[in-house]
């Protein structure tokens, strides 16, 4: 397999931290380029953070993510932590702004996307969080990516004790286990599925 250059924006949440460090370890990823708004806090030779505050305009990142072979975007929030017009901002707005910066700097880069259960395209959905999701799912799969891999997980949950921004967190946990993941096994298998090129699940 070549080498790989892959770029990562989420890297500083629970599902993006533990895709950045199978990034790193695994043998045939070259480089990692890490974009937040803050720095990560980890130092290793194949990575290049830049730090990008405003996602509502990534014009300014055209040059560092030219070249990529893929994206991997788990950039999002909690939906009972803001407001929903921010919601709508950071999970629709900020996802179609970068792809389209970055599919005119790298036109042959596949975008993986980290979604959720209860995504909507159609826009009908009673949730808001599923409505945004499907929409950028949307908006993703029309941009022009060579592939465009999107994950839907339920529950997902840490290995490490962590506080629960919702309670309604815990009680999905408890309710619905045979729909919950680890955050190992879905990091790990995000960014398998991307470089092996196959059918998200």
């Amino acid at each position: 397999m070549n080498q790989m250059r892959l770029v990562i924006l989420g890297a500083s949440g629970m599902v993006g931290g533990y895709a950045l460090r199978y990034m790193l370890d695994h043998p045939t990823i070259e480089r990692v380029t890490a974009i937040g708004r803050r720095k990560l806090g980890v130092s290793h030779p194949k990575l290049d953070e830049v730090l990008h505050q405003d996602f509502s305009d990534c014009s300014a990142l055209a040059r560092v993510i030219s070249g990529q072979d893929a994206c991997v975007f788990c950039l999002g929030t909690y939906t009972a932590t803001v407001r929903d017009a921010e919601l709508r901002t950071i999970t629709v707005d900020y996802t179609i702004e970068f792809a389209r910066v970055l599919h005119g700097s790298s036109p042959d880069a596949a975008f993986a996307f980290l979604s959720g259960a209860g995504a909507d395209q159609t826009g009908r959905s009673r949730m808001a969080f599923g409505r945004y999701k499907g929409k950028a799912e949307k908006a993703l799969i029309a941009a022009g990516f060579r592939s465009v891999y999107i994950f839907r997980p339920a529950y997902i949950y840490p290995v490490e004790p962590r506080k629960e921004p919702n309670f309604n967190y815990p009680v999905n946990d408890n309710y619905s286990s045979s729909m919950a993941t680890g955050v190992i096994p879905r990091g790990s298998g995000f960014l398998g599925t991307v470089m092996r090129g196959s059918p998200c699940g």
